[in-house]
């Protein structure tokens, strides 16, 4: 095995949103553990500090990234990156990690931090990188390729599941929101119609066909999503003849996570929420519009279904598709109502009943171990 390098103040350059940095977090989780007295920062997005407190002791404090040219996630503009590279080169990193992609300009971005070792991922015709820098392993699924990169820098990765914690909070939030619902757990089925780009998100006629199918069926219908994806949520309810509850924009990222983790199933786009399905063992139906299905697909393809149709233009780099959506239209509703009823049945016939997981929110413990609230494994 290699030589894990000499690091007492670690940089993780990783800017991006909810999925994408739970993804990350067997590998962040594999660097603590290798590292349990070194400071480590994560360069991320402004929200990203929600993730630090969901994960106490794994990262120590965030350094927010500015933006830059060629990273759609912020306003695309480089007038911050000097005051950036200024304040990371005063801080001294003895290890910076490119954990953010493939290579390219994330590279140049953290070589310009001033670090003593840089390592990451380069692309196939990128120079040459000074540092542990491997190739963007394209075959494996996304978190096995920050897996990789923990083995190249001598970090070993034991456990490879994603994991989304659940506290107290979370818990009796979620236990209020089913009383003032009206929710049912035991016959709980969550519907998620939102992802982040139009292009990822299946129509929301056809979320409504599923729901009315599986609300036939006996299951209580919850239709979840963000404030700020009311109007679609609510098209779904709308185009609904079986009653359902509207929860979206009710919930905080925990309490949302602790409602699923009570459901019976999730049936939702390749988005966000899929992976805390995954870190809190739902099982789920995901529809894949757009995204690259190899990339995205969760580790336990049991517990977890993917749908997705492949024209040539997959994976598509577009926000909005020009073409008509092809992938996403040509998943019908049967299909989807078809892999659900399936994935029921079978949860049925193993068990009926999943104890919902529960977590201490007792901060000493967590100061003891760095781990204590890593504990749940999906």
């Amino acid at each position: 095995m290699t030589t894990k390098l000499p690091a007492r103040r670690i940089a993780i350059f990783r800017a991006l949103v909810l999925g994408d940095m739970l993804c990350a977090v067997p590998a962040l989780r594999a660097l603590r553990a290798a590292y349990p007295d070194a400071h480590i920062t994560l360069v991320g997005l402004p929200w990203a500090q929600a993730f630090l407190d969901r994960y106490p002791g794994m990262i120590d404090e965030l350094m927010v990234f500015p933006g830059a040219i060629g990273f759609p996630e912020q306003p695309e503009t480089d007038a911050g990156l000097p005051a950036f590279w200024a304040e990371a080169r005063a801080r001294r990193f003895d290890l910076a990690i490119q954990l953010h992609g493939s290579g390219g300009i994330a590279n140049d971005i953290v070589e310009r931090m001033g670090a003593t070792h840089n390592a990451g991922f380069v692309q196939p015709d990128e120079r040459p990188r000074q540092g542990v820098f491997i190739a963007w392993p394209d075959t494996l699924i996304e978190s096995a390729r920050y897996d990789a990169l923990m083995r190249a820098l001598g970090v070993p990765v034991d456990d490879e599941r994603l994991h989304f914690p659940l506290y107290d909070a979370d818990l009796d939030a979620a236990e209020a929101l089913a009383a003032s619902h009206g929710i049912d757990f035991d016959r709980l089925v969550c519907v998620h119609p939102g992802a982040q780009l139009p292009s990822r998100r299946w129509p929301s006629e056809r979320f409504a066909e599923v729901a009315d199918a599986l609300a036939a069926d006996g299951w209580q219908i919850a239709i979840t999503g963000s404030a700020g994806e009311a109007e679609l949520t609510g098209s779904v309810l709308g185009a609904m003849a079986a009653p359902a509850r509207h929860v979206a924009g009710q919930t905080s990222l925990g309490a949302l996570g602790a409602l699923l983790s009570r459901a019976r199933l999730l049936v939702s786009n390749d988005t966000g929420l899929s992976h805390v399905a995954a870190g809190v063992r739902t099982p789920s139906v995901v529809i894949a519009s757009g995204s690259d299905t190899r990339r995205w697909a969760p580790l336990d393809t049991t517990l977890h279904q993917v749908l997705a149709d492949h024209p040539p233009c997959r994976p598509c780099a577009h926000a909005i598709c020009p073409i008509g959506h092809p992938c996403a239209r040509n998943i019908s509703s049967e299909a989807v109502i078809a892999a659900a009823r399936a994935k029921l049945a079978s949860l049925r016939q193993a068990s009926t009943a999943r104890a919902a997981p529960s977590f201490s929110n007792d901060k000493s413990a967590a100061e003891r171990s760095p781990f204590g609230s890593l504990s749940h494994a999906a």
